[in-house]
């Protein structure tokens, strides 16, 4: 039997924080959407993942 191959991460630690800026500025300018908490969850899981 051969060995299950590697999983390889998909996003590096400088695409997490290009995302992360992105989301920032969505969010900066979107204050009043009615979605903007899930942006902001995803903000701060971004910088989570981006340390991690």
């Amino acid at each position: 039997m051969s060995e299950p191959t590697r999983a390889r991460a998909v996003l590096s630690t400088d695409d997490f924080k290009l995302l992360k800026e992105a989301v920032r500025f969505y969010l900066q300018n979107h204050e009043d959407a009615p979605d903007s908490s899930k942006y902001a969850n995803l903000y701060h899981r971004l910088g989570s993942a981006a340390r991690g």
